[in-house]
């Protein structure tokens, strides 16, 4: 196709590229030269006629006006004179041939900007109407005034019902007040309009009456009984007189039962009969309240209205509870046949049941298993079955002749009723019932009926027979009977429970440990099994793990004082004292007066060298339990240790009142009176010591040592009695090492056998050795610093053991090595005749 040099114009390039001409177009579509151009410029004034004096940013409303000239194009040219089209092609910027690009300078008539010109009316509607208004200006009548208010009104009464229900009781009464206030000045408005006959009763109504309940939520009774008063008054209000239900509540509420039935009876005159659910509900409160005074006769006639006209099983039990206050028979055995007569209206549990077959069926049953219906359904069920069972165990012991008539009448009337399935839990609480009374044999012949049954029932009378067994020893039965358990149940935990004690009896650690596993898969909030988990764990030393299952029963039976208690000793065993002080102290804000949980934390504090606080914690133990030879000896250290013998006197005295065949806390009372300067009394102490336990080596030297030092002629009998006391020792470990062969001797004993710190073998510390804490003044310490190896023969010279007397400041406690040596070698080197061993 080849063009022709009207067409386009070519300009000579310099360089030969192949790239060029691309930018090169007429002149007369360029932008650049429009400003430039004066016939354009001058078509351009030309078409502004009507443009308004102010000049503004053009914007997308304010286009070119089109003409109605067609082009050959078939589109409407712009309205540019021809001789501005000739003049722009004379002067060679457009050719005849070129067209410029066609566009409606016409405008559609929309601006952002309110125009001074006419509005675009192509339609010419302009003259047939009417220009509308803007805006309305509000009607100033009083009925639209008093819609509105009456509006404000019932928007402050549902905002007080909204913050009442969200418990913002002061919110939800100052709503209340306001709405009260405009409802008063709606009607001042009406007199004033003259528009009284249009007033709103239902509007007065519901604001005193949610007035009046918000003064009740607020406790505000008395301005409550005053508005519900205002209510019932006015006669113009249809069923006021049943808001006298509420005015009774709030008598309840303030204890005056009379006046609450009182306004129940008013209210239930005013309910017709054919409002029987209302009516029913009154009734209740009228024999709750009767209850309560102990009017049980009338209490009665009004549950047995309500069994007579809608029976339900709250009231069943209430009648039979008031027959049982009367201790008449006859009407207990007609209730609860009232009782099991009332229908529980729910389907059965088959109706849910998984159909395999049908698939669609399936998919249903799984889906309304456990949706809000069947919930409720559930907790009827339940309800039910509860009210039976206490109504059964209330009266069964006293019915009958024998408490096992009384039972067995239940039993009767409960199998020929709807409620057939509930006398297997009847004959369990029955055997639970023989054991309360301590007849067990009775109670085991009850629960060996369920051993041919096979359900759930069964199941748990066999777990019931297992723990007896397991009680009095009979592991073999016991164990038979929870196999029997968990074979009629496999998904019974507590049979598996009993099969790890059975297996923790017999010290089958392992075997224990994973039947509480099991139990645990099987319920995990099984808390007997977790319980005794975690003690296999810390009797085994796994203090983690224990601490685990303990923590898992906290989550489970928060505040539980035993649970808590083992989470304090875990964590005291695991050197946590912090988090250990911690739990102990949550468990004594629960049970303050435990003085083992003292003693605990008197420990801690010990460990941690903290003396005030482990006095404190010591004192409050014993306080609370004085017996605990443990605290005693702990306290009369500490006072011993400050210094304060005569403190300590009581603490070793009430020692020695618990144990007294030991010799030691009778020589500590003797050092107490020692070292407190009472020389005399000391004496007397030992003295007494001696007479009791005469064999008794260290009685003996502390009675050398204080008679030498008080310048006595007794030093010497007691010298020559320890001599004969030590020979006659080495004599008897002779023999005795003889006899066996292997045992060189024995250690030094009382006359009760048992050596110096034996008297507290049976409170050992739970905690670490490296933690436990001990007397700094214990006897076997004492007496290591009684004797100092001087010189051969007696030597009256002594350390003593509690510190050096004021009187003798120069004095020093002896080391340990002198102990070592000390009874060894007091008197190593005297010589002893044979017959000085012969009694005189």
């Amino acid at each position: 196709m080849a063009f022709g040099a009207s067409q386009v114009q070519m300009y000579p390039s310099d360089d030969d590229d192949m790239y060029s001409g691309f930018n090169e177009y007429p002149s007369a579509l360029s932008t650049k030269d429009i400003e430039t151009d004066e016939i354009f410029q001058e078509a351009l004034r030309s078409s502004f006629a009507k443009k308004p004096g102010i000049l503004t940013k053009p914007n997308t409303a304010m286009r070119f006006g089109t003409s109605r000239l067609t082009s050959a194009l078939g589109r409407t040219e712009t309205a540019i004179t021809s001789t501005a089209r000739q003049s722009t092609v004379g002067a060679g910027i457009l050719s005849e041939t070129i067209m410029r690009p066609m566009t409606a300078v016409r405008g559609a008539g929309y601006t952002s900007q309110r125009q001074s010109t006419a509005m675009f009316d192509p339609l010419n509607q302009a003259q047939t109407m009417t220009e509308p208004t803007i805006a309305q200006e509000e009607s100033d009548r009083p009925e639209d005034k008093i819609k509105q208010m009456e509006r404000r009104i019932t928007e402050l009464i549902d905002e007080a019902c909204l913050a009442e229900n969200k418990s913002d009781f002061k919110t939800a009464l100052a709503k209340a007040k306001e709405a009260s206030a405009r409802e008063r000045s709606l009607i001042r408005m009406q007199e004033q309009a003259g528009l009284s006959d249009s007033h709103n009763l239902d509007l007065t109504f519901l604001v005193l009456f949610n007035l009046a309940c918000q003064y009740a939520s607020n406790k505000m009774y008395t301005e409550a009984l005053n508005t519900y008063q205002v209510i019932t008054r006015n006669r113009m209000f249809t069923n006021a007189n049943r808001l006298k239900v509420n005015m009774g509540n709030i008598y309840v509420h303030l204890g005056q039962y009379q006046k609450a039935i009182k306004m129940y009876r008013m209210a239930l005159d005013q309910v017709p009969n054919t409002h029987k659910d209302l009516r029913v509900r009154i009734m209740h409160n009228i024999g709750i309240l009767f209850v309560k005074l102990g009017q049980f006769d009338d209490a009665c006639t009004s549950f047995e209205y309500i069994m007579q006209e809608k029976p339900d099983f709250k009231a069943g039990l209430h009648v039979i509870l008031c027959y049982y206050a009367v201790e008449n028979k006859e009407r207990m055995k007609e209730a609860f046949q009232m009782l099991l007569a009332v229908p529980l209206l729910i389907d059965d549990d088959d109706k849910y049941a998984v159909n395999n077959e049908d698939v669609n069926a399936s998919l249903l049953a799984e889906v309304v298993r456990n949706d809000s219906l069947t919930v409720l359904e559930r907790q009827m069920k339940q309800e039910a079955e509860k009210c039976i069972l206490t109504a059964a165990k209330l009266i069964s012991p006293v019915i009958g002749d024998s408490y096992s008539a009384g039972y067995n009448w239940c039993l009767d009337a409960i199998k020929s009723s709807l409620y057939a399935p509930l006398a297997g839990d009847l004959e369990i609480n029955k055997a639970i019932s023989f054991l309360c009374q301590g007849e067990i044999p009775q109670a085991i012949d009850s629960l060996k009926l369920f051993d041919k049954r096979e359900s759930k029932v069964a199941s748990a009378a066999l777990t019931n027979l297992s723990f007896i067994y397991l009680l009095q020893g009979n592991v073999e039965e016991a164990e038979k009977s929870s196999e029997a358990a968990y074979e009629a149940d496999c998904y019974n935990a507590n049979a598996y429970v009993n099969l790890g004690n059975c297996a923790l009896t017999r010290n089958d650690m392992n075997r224990a440990r994973q039947l509480y596993a099991t139990a645990l898969e099987n319920d995990s909030t099984c808390i007997q099994a977790l319980f005794n988990l975690g003690l296999i764990h810390k009797q085994n030393g796994d203090y983690s793990e224990a601490v685990d299952c303990f923590m898992k029963l906290s989550a489970i039976m928060s505040n539980h004082p035993p649970v808590l208690y083992q989470l304090g000793h875990l964590h005291q065993l695991l050197r946590d004292p912090d988090q250990a002080v911690e739990w102990y102290l949550q468990l004594l804000s629960i049970v303050p007066t435990d003085p083992t949980v003292l003693l605990r934390l008197g420990e801690i504090f010990e460990a941690e060298n903290d003396k005030q606080q482990a006095y404190h914690y010591y004192f409050e133990s014993y306080r609370h339990y004085p017996s605990n030879l443990r605290v005693l000896d702990w306290l009369g250290s500490y006072y011993l240790e400050l210094r304060v013998p005569e403190k300590a006197v009581g603490y070793y005295e009430r020692a020695a009142l618990l144990q007294p065949l030991e010799p030691r806390w009778k020589l500590m009372i003797g050092s107490c009176h020692r070292h407190s300067g009472n020389y005399q009394l000391a004496l007397q102490t030992y003295k007494d010591v001696h007479l009791q336990f005469p064999e008794n080596v260290d009685c003996l030297k502390f009675l050398i040592r204080l008679c030498n030092g008080l310048g006595l002629k007794d030093g010497a009998h007691y010298a020559t009695l320890l001599k004969k006391v030590e020979k006659s020792k080495e004599v008897r470990e002779r023999i005795s090492s003889g006899r066996s062969g292997s045992r060189r001797g024995s250690a030094r004993s009382s006359q009760s056998g048992q050596s110096p710190q034996s008297a507290l073998i049976d409170y050992q510390s739970p905690v670490p050795p490296s933690t436990a804490p001990r007397s700094k003044f214990s006897t076997s310490e004492t007496f290591q610093n009684s004797f100092t190896p001087a010189s051969r023969g007696n030597d009256t010279s002594y350390d003593d053991p509690l510190g050096p007397l004021p009187e003798r400041p120069k004095t020093s406690a002896g080391s340990k090595f002198k102990y070592q040596n000390t009874a060894a070698d007091e008197f190593a080197d005297d010589d002893f005749a044979v017959d000085e061993l012969l009694p005189e």
